[in-house]
């Protein structure tokens, strides 16, 4: 049940679309001055060294996040340049990045003061990470199940509400649960935006959670794939990202983004698109 280390996958394919779309949600939000309440409801660790046992194992980073740091001078959409600016803080004057962030480190890197961040990790071993890591620097680390939790705090103090929702999936039951538990967290903050990612696969198990909040009651909700030119046979062929309540024009500023890595020399090798799973 707690099996699953996202070392082994740090800065893959999908961590380069899940962290465009997280880093450009929020600095869109931040465009108003109000505090916002962000939540990660399952953060992993803060952060990944690429060149570690279980990273090289997979070597997934380099053909992804490596990928799109070759290519930085050639980046179009100026919206990267958040995702540009914490990997050089990480690895100055780096040709080839070592250190990677997860998802509490984007959020630490753009948060304002009159911001909170909430983060949620189950898993023992990558809480007490996540903790050394948060101490100092205006973060909670909660140790328990972020689903549940993220519901607890609803609604937020702040007046504006951003949450991350990123299984592993291992569990089959986690489509269903997902989908079930934005349903009543939505009831609970209807303007929030929510940013669920979840894994394209052969077996198409994916497709419970897509009809489950097609068929529900939650509007407003933009989908995000990216798909591997030359998918595997079997396992993970790409990557998708629903995003509930989205801000004026992040489709197309998102568009632009993936439109720059997807293909060519330093590309992903990956197609993409961007509709409404559920529109307004």
């Amino acid at each position: 049940m707690l099996s699953y280390l996202h070392a082994f996958h740090a800065g893959n394919f999908a961590d380069v679309q899940k962290h465009a779309a997280l880093t450009l949600a929020v600095a869109m939000m931040q465009a108003k001055p109000s505090g916002i309440a962000f939540v990660d409801t399952h953060a992993g660790s803060a952060l990944y060294d690429l060149d570690s046992e279980r990273a090289r194992k997979t070597a997934e980073a380099d053909a992804g996040i490596q990928k799109l740091w070759s290519a930085r001078e050639r980046l179009r959409s100026p919206d990267w340049q958040p995702m540009l600016g914490l990997l050089a803080d990480q690895n100055p004057g780096a040709d080839r990045l070592k250190q990677y962030p997860g998802s509490p480190a984007w959020f630490r890197h753009l948060l304002r003061a009159e911001d909170a961040l909430t983060t949620f990790e189950l898993h023992p071993s990558e809480n007490r990470q996540l903790a050394e890591w948060a101490a100092d620097r205006r973060v909670k680390a909660v140790q328990a199940d972020g689903l549940a939790g993220m519901l607890k705090l609803l609604p937020p103090r702040q007046r504006r509400l951003l949450v991350l929702i990123d299984p592993s999936y291992e569990i089959k039951g986690d489509y269903a649960a997902v989908a079930a538990t934005l349903e009543k967290a939505w009831m609970k903050c209807r303007h929030g935006v929510f940013v669920i990612w979840y894994p394209i696969l052969t077996s198409g198990l994916q497709q419970t959670l897509l009809d489950q909040i097609r068929q529900g009651s939650v509007r407003k909700v933009l989908r995000s794939e990216v798909v591997l030119a030359q998918p595997p046979e079997r396992g993970m062929t790409g990557s998708g990202m629903l995003v509930v309540n989205p801000p004026w024009g992040f489709d197309q500023r998102l568009s632009a983004m993936l439109a720059d890595v997807a293909q060519g020399p330093d590309g992903l090798g990956v197609d993409h698109r961007v509709d409404w799973l559920v529109p307004e």
